[in-house]
């Protein structure tokens, strides 16, 4: 469960971690009052759960009441990467003079924490080349760690002494909530050389959402994303024609980034999860059938526990019953992949060796068909 960043920032102020003021709407008229509680100057924020809000005109500075009554009605219709505005964020402007960068992920492949620092915030992890990593166990980080990574970024001073209880805040965070990826990009330092968190994304494992009732007031759930949850699996709609299918939330999420990049239109995000079986999946195509609005499925799929054989099994069934009628673009390697090629060649599942391929197939494909 990806939560929107204010929600987010909601978790940053319950464990100590600064953040900037700001009040949350859904509708202009509590716009209106909530801009009145901020005061001028401040940033119009549309909350949705996909990145690239400011590139895409959805994160906007707001001076005065002429610039409001104009930001706020564009900025809540705004969909971007299929997205829709589900919320406003109002927030305080800040003044600050450097921005960083800080994250703490699950990697499941280490079996360990890992926290990534940067000296340049604000941008894409991907893109900044000086990053810091460190893995640091399944516990909390300790002093000794987290004053080494301030010191690795070129901090001085107070905002070391700053940096190392934000690292260690932000890390009880992500172990007593359990979860995935607890990020702040970007953390700014202040005049005073204090922190605050101007932005914020917190991914919470599904699977261990029975042991966290408190975070349930965060789920906004469809009927159909309901059933899912009920089914085993994970599912968000979204506004686009292609569903985004795959094993494990980080692929699925990376999957739907790049099928947006090349000018697709993702119309859910579909985790079939580690411990997915042929039926799992086969519920899972009968979900996306029930969205008239697909016309092609995008398939990202590295078979471990879950073997390649198992999906494609599930898929040859659902066109056996005629439960999917649409093309099916897919990418699947790891256990047993060639059998799973060799399953679906006669099907309407096209296989790729590579995941740009099937992206580039799908997005030709659904807008030749229509």
């Amino acid at each position: 469960m990806r939560l929107l960043e204010y929600q987010a920032k909601s978790l940053f102020a319950e464990y100590g971690i600064r953040i900037p003021k700001g009040v949350t709407s859904t509708n202009i008229e509590q716009g209106r009052k909530d801009a009145k509680v901020i005061g001028f100057p401040f940033v119009i924020k549309a909350q949705m759960a996909v990145g690239g809000r400011g590139k895409a005109g959805a994160i906007q500075k707001c001076h005065n009441a002429d610039e409001f009554e104009l930001k706020y009605p564009e900025i809540m219709q705004k969909v971007v990467k299929g997205e829709k505005t589900k919320a406003i964020l109002l927030e305080q402007m800040q003044e600050y003079k450097k921005e960083l960068y800080l994250s703490m992920f699950l990697n499941r492949s280490k079996r360990c924490y890992t926290v990534i620092a940067s000296s340049e915030g604000g941008v894409e992890i991907e893109s900044v080349k000086n990053q810091v990593i460190r893995e640091v166990g399944l516990g909390h980080v300790d002093k000794n760690t987290a004053e080494e990574v301030a010191k690795s970024i070129g901090l001085k001073d107070n905002s070391i002494e700053e940096f190392v209880n934000l690292v260690q805040k932000l890390s009880k965070l992500t172990i007593e909530k359990e979860a995935e990826l607890a990020e702040i990009n970007p953390v700014a330092i202040l005049n005073d050389g204090t922190l605050l968190a101007l932005d914020g994304k917190v991914i919470i494992d599904d699977n261990a959402m029975f042991r966290h009732d408190e975070l349930r007031k965060f789920q906004e759930v469809s009927e159909l994303e309901e059933r899912a949850e009920k089914s085993g699996f994970s599912l968000v709609e979204l506004e686009g024609n292609i569903a985004v299918v795959g094993n494990g939330a980080g692929l699925v999420m990376s999957s739907l980034d790049m099928l947006s990049d090349h000018g697709g239109k993702p119309a859910c995000f579909l985790d079939v999860g580690g411990g997915a079986t042929t039926e799992t999946v086969y519920d899972a195509l009968t979900l996306i059938s029930k969205m008239k609005k697909v016309k092609g499925i995008l398939v990202n799929l590295y078979g471990g526990i879950v073997k390649t054989t198992t999906v494609a099994t599930a898929f040859i069934k659902a066109y056996e019953d005629k439960i999917i009628d649409i093309p099916v673009f897919a990418r699947m390697s790891g256990a047993e992949a060639d059998k799973s090629k060799e399953m679906l060649k006669d099907s309407r599942t096209k296989m790729f060796d590579t995941v740009e391929e099937a992206i580039n197939a799908a997005v030709i494909g659904v807008n030749k068909s229509g």
